[in-house]
């Protein structure tokens, strides 16, 4: 579980860094410097997601609680939701997309970013449960 968070943590970084290189390079004549700014607002959180991802992989190196996962998956989620959307809208003119759809989606991924901040703290609050089963067990 912990390589998997830390996979996403850094894939997720690598795609913010990237789509932010396109967002200033590549959007910069294509869309309005509103649409510029939401674009830039999905890339910031999908990056300090990206970072919160890490910090869950790293931790299950050292602690085991149950919630920690979930915060994890919280954390990609909002990173799907809120940043896609936001990604979304910000090319919209030139996709022609609807709507309807994307704008509930942004505050939905806005919610699983404060589910996945609320389980990381209430995780601090669990007990490490073992991580290994010793040969005894076996």
């Amino acid at each position: 579980m912990r390589k998997t968070f830390l996979r996403l943590g850094s894939f997720a970084a690598l795609a913010a860094v990237a789509l932010g290189a396109f967002g200033s390079h590549g959007l910069k004549e294509a869309v309005t410097p509103e649409q510029l700014n939401t674009f830039e607002i999905g890339v910031r959180y999908q990056f300090y997601h990206a970072l919160a991802l890490l910090a869950v992989g790293l931790l299950l190196y050292f602690r085991k609680t149950p919630l920690l996962p979930w915060a994890g998956w919280s954390f990609l989620a909002g990173i799907f939701l809120f940043s896609g959307s936001l990604y979304l809208l910000a090319v919209n003119d030139i996709l022609q997309l609807s709507t309807s759809l994307l704008g509930p989606m942004t505050p939905i991924g806005g919610t699983f970013f404060i589910l996945g901040w609320g389980l990381f703290l209430a995780s601090t609050y669990q007990e490490n449960q073992k991580m290994y089963r010793s040969k005894q067990q076996e």
